[in-house]
């Protein structure tokens, strides 16, 4: 398992419990506005930890910690991610993963096995423009909508989420997202912000305006729909 990094306390990643987040290397996606190129593009040569590093620091600080954000990269491109969230659980931590929703099977043997207690799955675009806002030629929505399936009648509590990008996503993507996820519990908006690490630089957030045009357009699709990133009244 590569793990590059890890945040001992974050009150942002796991709605609504103080946690740790853990990031793995590693992805199948090539999104442009990707903040964490270094993960995909680079990931040997960044610094990394043990597990056991990370492990007996969560031990250390489970008294104070509520649960534990796995991030990437893709997560569940890595084969030792069971057995990795096995020990977390063992410690008494909740799981927040978060996914691209790449990896059907991997994501059915976590909830079969009950390992998660939380899921953020990102879409990345409607579906007309996926394969473009990937950056992956030819690729294959079946597993995305499988995930979708899987998350939606998982039973845990879970969000979908969409980085929104000017140059890549419209009111009409919107919309068709949409469509595409209607009936679904949460969905958020997270404004687009260049992070210094991304894919392709000169990419730009699109106006307050327009986030709040799109939320509104969204809520009949929705129980909520939120905006990360940016403040609302």
């Amino acid at each position: 398992m590569q793990i590059h990094g890890f945040n001992k306390t974050t009150l942002l990643d796991y709605p609504k419990h103080l946690a740790a987040t853990i990031f793995l290397g590693c992805c199948n996606f090539r999104c442009p506005f990707c903040h964490n190129s270094s993960l995909v593009l680079s990931t040997d040569t960044q610094p990394s930890l043990t597990v056991s590093e990370v492990i007996d620091t969560l031990k250390s600080r489970s008294s104070i910690l509520e649960g534990v954000c796995i991030t990437g990269g893709e997560p569940t491109l890595s084969k030792d991610l069971p057995e990795f969230i096995q020990v977390i659980k063992d410690i008494g931590l909740k799981v927040k993963l978060d996914t691209n929703g790449s990896n059907p099977l991997m994501l059915q043997y976590l909830l079969s096995h009950q390992f998660l207690d939380y899921i953020a799955m990102d879409i990345k675009n409607s579906r007309n423009r996926y394969i473009e806002t990937i950056g992956v030629p030819e690729y294959s929505l079946d597993a995305i909508d499988s995930s979708i399936s899987l998350i939606q009648n998982s039973g845990i509590p879970y969000e979908f989420r969409t980085t929104v990008v000017k140059e890549y996503h419209t009111l009409e993507d919107m919309l068709a997202i949409g469509r595409w996820l209607e009936g679904s519990k949460e969905y958020y908006l997270q404004l687009f912000l260049d992070s210094g690490d991304i894919l392709s630089p000169g990419l730009h957030a699109p106006t307050h305006e327009s986030m709040l045009e799109y939320q509104k357009a969204l809520q009949p699709y929705f129980n909520t729909v939120g905006i990360r990133g940016m403040e609302t009244n």
